[in-house]
């Protein structure tokens, strides 16, 4: 039996698919984080200590809050981040400097003391402390939960969940 190749379509098709997973295999070696290893993330706090919760304060941009628990231990305030389903990016000419939360604002703007993310622990039921360290060196414990702002250092606007 012989076999016709695919039509050139399909063959380019099927080598970009190739090419974004390997892209993506990479990214993931990288950053310490395989597709087995991954937790889901929830829309809703965690109970207990079954992770971290992330609580996300978009009214300054338009939107509402919104919390996620990144299940488990994450390593530090950016992988609870990211576990609790919130992506981010770093202000380019800042690196480690969070511009972005999923996708807000739509461009980053330069750090100022009323357009910023800021960034905050808690924990369940109590008051907002504002963190002295940044979300890539800090390192949460399960239990505890993490709070980002947009806007002018205030802390997120509902009680810590």
């Amino acid at each position: 039996m012989t076999r016709t190749p695919a039509p050139a379509p399909a063959r380019r098709i099927r080598r970009t698919v190739g090419s974004v997973a390997a892209v993506a295999a990479l990214t993931a070696g990288l950053l310490g984080v395989s597709a087995a290893q991954a937790p889901r993330a929830s829309a809703t706090a965690c109970t207990g200590t079954t992770g971290v919760t992330v609580v996300v304060d978009f009214t300054a941009l338009g939107g509402g809050i919104e919390t996620g628990c990144a299940p488990g231990d994450p390593a530090s305030g950016l992988a609870a981040l990211t576990g609790a389903g919130f992506p981010y990016a770093f202000h380019p000419r800042y690196p480690g400097f969070v511009c972005k939360i999923n996708a807000l604002p739509a461009t980053c703007t330069n750090p100022t003391g009323t357009a910023y993310w800021s960034y905050w622990h808690a924990q369940h039921g109590g008051p907002w402390s504002y963190s002295s360290l940044g979300a890539g060196s800090y390192d949460p414990a399960p239990g505890d939960v993490e709070g980002w702002s947009f806007g002018a250092g205030a802390q997120p606007g509902i009680t810590a969940p």
